[in-house]
């Protein structure tokens, strides 16, 4: 760990040359540039097709429906993030990755197969069939792995484990199912202006309960799958390579056959799509609630566990790994001090909350032997994101300890009081006061300075 204050190089530093020296298409701002022209055609041409298979009115339906969920399960995924808080940015790739490039693949590539195949088997019954049952699984689920993927190589700094490929998987999936929703209550709308139906024997009302009421975590249940495995390889050390290449793929194919037999139960009656639904999506979405649940207490956990390290360098308060590992701790310490400093108070303890966590899961990888190359670097860039702020976290998250800190019993002491006089009696000169810490004369930081301590 490191030995010395951090005082991590200025970004724009760059001893190798390497940025200098940089094509033109490697420059981070060209591929951002990209993505956005990318997702934005995506969404542009997405936007035609689905408007042009259910009619202006019909896509207004669809849109009013198809959004109900999408606060609900980003919310939910938000949740899950709130360990350690992965950037803005990268829910808004994946959301629109999901809604806008992923969708048009899976059109595109979906209707491409199917035609062929009823082309050249002279069943297009049969190839409808196996259209949902093979390719649209294949098909749908590749595209939105892609999103995983592409943060997972692009933002290895926010990928770190479980949660976070849970999280990315799950948002790219409710991008998908928002566009695929809008497509196919839209068309059921048009069927009913055709056929006269309403109320609730339309076509609209049973897609509505199916696709919105019954199902609308199915698509983050099959592309979570594929999460798991790029969360299990983000945690294996870079020597591991066949590991973090297997593991994603697994992911992957469980996620294909999972999908695959939602779309076969459609085939099987009404008795076989419930039957399918409470004894394989149910349980299944339970336990997958229940596994990621685990790993955030597991995450929070592995907080308190790390950080005292650094409290011991003098970097931290010995308040600091209890309430930093407690989700009630941490809201109760932004709400402190936005009461007292605003806005900008609160933001700066959000800040410190995540990067403290970034600090002990760096830790606990690079016990484990899993931390890469610029593990000193990073550790030291951490530190002092932390120290920069410790003027407005200190105080919160040392109250919201004081309030959170469970009691602690107290007994009474089998020997004399000490300096006999009751309770405790005086204090001798130059002691510290009772119930007080601080930092040893010679271990304690000039004002203004962070720690010079060797880290253990």
């Amino acid at each position: 760990m490191a030995t010395s204050p951090p005082y991590p190089a200025h970004p724009g530093d760059d001893p190798g040359g390497t940025l200098r020296h940089a094509h033109w298409w490697q420059r981070p701002w060209v591929r951002y540039g990209a993505l956005i022209a990318l997702l934005t055609l995506s969404g542009l041409v997405i936007l035609a097709l689905v408007r042009e298979q259910t009619g202006t009115e019909g896509f207004l339906v669809g849109l009013g429906l198809a959004v109900l969920p999408v606060p609900l399960l980003l919310a939910a995924f938000r949740w899950l993030d709130r360990v350690e808080p992965g950037p803005w940015r990268n829910l808004v790739f994946a959301f629109a990755w999901g809604a806008c490039a992923a969708a048009l693949m899976a059109i595109v590539a979906n209707s491409f197969a199917t035609q062929w195949i009823a082309t050249a088997t002279a069943d297009p019954a049969g190839a409808d069939t196996l259209g949902a049952t093979v390719i649209a699984p294949v098909v749908e689920e590749s595209a939105k792995a892609a999103a995983v993927l592409l943060v997972f190589l692009f933002r290895r700094r926010d990928f770190t484990g479980i949660l976070d490929g849970v999280v990315i998987a799950g948002v790219t999936a409710t991008g998908f199912a928002f566009t695929e929703n809008i497509l196919y209550l839209g068309t059921a709308f048009g069927t009913d202006q055709l056929t006269g139906g309403s109320g609730v024997a339309s076509v609209t009302a049973a897609t509505f309960f199916v696709r919105i009421v019954m199902s609308p975590f199915a698509h983050p249940l099959f592309t979570v799958l594929t999460g798991i495995g790029f969360g299990v390889a983000a945690l294996s050390a870079d020597r591991q390579r066949l590991r973090r290449i297997l593991l994603p793929l697994c992911g992957l194919l469980l996620a294909m056959g999972m999908h695959a037999l939602w779309n076969g139960s459609a085939t099987l009656g009404h008795f076989g799509f419930f039957a399918v639904y409470a004894a394989f999506m149910v349980p299944a979405f339970g336990l997958l609630t229940w596994l990621v649940v685990w790993t955030r207490q597991r995450e929070l956990r592995t907080v308190r566990t790390e950080l005292p390290a650094y409290v011991a360098a003098g970097w931290l308060t010995p308040a600091e790994p209890f309430a930093l590992g407690s989700m009630r701790a941490r809201r109760l310490a932004r709400r402190r001090a936005r009461r007292c400093g605003g806005r900008p108070a609160a933001r700066a303890v959000a800040q410190y909350e995540a990067y403290a966590t970034s600090l002990a899961f760096l830790r606990h990888r690079g016990r484990r032997g899993r931390a890469g190359t610029d593990f000193v670097v990073r550790e030291r860039e951490l530190l002092l994101e932390l120290w920069h702020r410790r003027g407005a976290a200190r105080p919160a998250l040392d109250h919201a300890a004081r309030l959170t800190a469970p009691p602690a019993p107290v007994a009474a002491a089998p020997w004399p009081p000490p300096y006999g006089h009751p309770p405790y009696g005086p204090r001798p000169h130059g002691a510290l006061p009772y119930g007080t810490y601080g930092y040893p004369p010679y271990a304690r930081p000039a004002p203004g300075n962070p720690p010079h301590g060797r880290h253990t």
